[in-house]
């Protein structure tokens, strides 16, 4: 139960503010609910809260403006507004009451429980295309490591050298580490996103000869794709005639999903002496029906993830997940974060979220009043909100209502009249009403404004 898990006080204080908008001042409730002392204890007035795991890139950090914002490691008083991580395994614990939103640095949420934050109205973003230029380096790299004995020739260069043999020995021995060139091979490259478009690229211009296979190649992926690549109509035909094969997709859980992907079946249509690389999830191959692979032929496994089972295999290279590991790629990817968190902060956007739709509403007039609201994607929502705005009297200047399998996201801009513009009432109305997860106001006060429906219980 949510009551046992998620990071809150008790209720007993109690804090109403007024902030004025051209001619109409603005009641509302804030900090009413959730805190055991004055809710100035709990926060830094005018100012967004924002914790972060891990080691994020300070030039990334940076973009969040001093003045509106504060960051650190710990919020010791469960008062964080967003979260930004990047392989910090969250857990439900870890969110407090009055987060908005959560941040991972890096393509890849399975280390937020997302379909959690979903449940409780909290937009998971990620920063796709941020690590791609790093991630596809090293896939290059990938392809001459799987092309010549260069791990294997270091090693016994280094136990000559201790033997004092180097010299002596190089000439003869070097035979025993030959290989093959890339140029006129094969690449296969399943999932054509940001990192499988720009290695097929780089592999092109190498020389190589490209075949992808992506269900659900976007437009703008496709776009980027060398002229010469050939699309495939499935995984086994796009890696029958290939010398090489790229792992660019998704690890997805559950049936249909890309658990053990890579295994028996697919592994049967490939060449005896095909490279796999796999710098996209370890849990993508079946490492039992890999060993086996490796065992009947000449065939090469190169993955930047741990693999119990390979982890000795003389035809097998793990890499300590070092794809995103580059100044570049953590500074992009921090400042990506943190730029999403911003618009949906201030603004209500909503781009790059894993679980919430796309939303975005042009800039809110000058005294106007913007406010969010998530829902279930359940029919009647939208009359429903659109009636309680009617009923306190509050035209609604601009909206948009988006949906993404089980949510539903509102975005509206609302007139300020001359008369005292009463939220209090309003938003408690709005949030409580079943199927409606969280609602906040806008107004250029940050931090505040922010409403939660927990199990039939009103946070604000």
């Amino acid at each position: 139960m949510l009551a046992t898990t998620l990071r809150r006080t008790t209720v007993s204080a109690a804090r109403a503010s007024t902030r004025c908008f051209a001619s109409a001042p603005v009641d509302f409730d804030h900090f009413s609910s959730g805190w055991e002392k004055d809710s100035s204890e709990y926060q830094t007035e005018g100012k967004f809260h924002i914790e972060t795991f891990n080691k994020i890139s300070p030039l990334g950090l940076a973009r969040f403006p001093s003045k509106n914002y504060e960051v650190k490691e710990d919020w010791e008083n469960n008062n964080a507004h967003a979260i930004l991580l990047r392989s910090h395994k969250l857990q439900e614990s870890e969110v407090d009451v009055s987060v908005r939103a959560i941040a991972r640095c890096g393509a890849g949420t399975n280390n937020v429980p997302v379909a959690r934050m979903s449940e409780l109205g909290i937009p998971v973003f990620n920063t796709p295309g941020a690590n791609a230029n790093a991630v596809k380096e090293l896939v290059i790299c990938g392809l001459f490591l799987g092309s010549r004995r260069l791990i294997a020739g270091i090693n016994h260069m280094t136990q000559l050298g201790e033997q004092g043999l180097q010299k002596e020995r190089v000439e003869k021995d070097k035979s025993m580490f030959g290989g093959r060139e890339i140029a006129g091979k094969t690449l296969a490259i399943i999932g054509m996103g940001h990192i499988g478009a720009a290695t097929a690229r780089e592999a092109s211009a190498l020389g190589m000869k490209t075949v992808g296979y992506d269900p659900a190649l976007s437009i703008e992926s496709a776009l980027k794709l060398p002229r010469e690549i050939s699309i495939a109509d499935s995984i086994s035909s796009a890696v029958a005639e290939a010398d090489y094969i790229s792992l660019n997709i998704p690890y997805i859980k559950g049936e249909g999903g890309t658990h053990g992907i890579i295994g028996k079946d697919v592994l049967s249509h490939m060449k005896n002496d095909a490279v796999v690389l796999n710098f996209a999830r370890g849990e993508l191959v079946d490492s039992d029906a890999m060993k086996e692979y490796l065992d009947a032929g000449d065939g090469r496994y190169i993955s930047d993830f741990p693999d119990d089972l390979l982890w000795n295999h003389k035809n097998a290279i793990l890499l300590p997940h070092l794809g995103a590991s580059t100044e570049e790629a953590e500074e992009t990817a921090a400042a990506m974060a943190a730029d999403t968190i911003q618009a949906y902060l201030e603004h209500g956007t909503i781009q790059n979220s894993v679980n919430f739709p796309a939303a975005a509403l042009p800039e809110r007039k000058e005294g106007s009043i913007r406010v969010t609201v998530a829902t279930q994607n359940v029919p009647g929502m939208l009359a429903y909100i659109s009636d309680v705005f009617a009923k306190h009297g509050i035209n609604i200047l601009q909206q948009i209502n988006t949906s993404r399998g089980d949510l539903a996201y509102n975005v509206i801009d609302v007139e300020l009249g001359a008369d005292t513009i009463d939220l209090k009432d309003l938003q408690k109305e709005l949030t409580m009403h079943d199927g409606v997860l969280s609602s906040r106001i806008l107004f250029g006060v940050a931090g505040a404004g922010y409403a939660r429906n927990i199990e039939g219980s009103y946070f604000v």
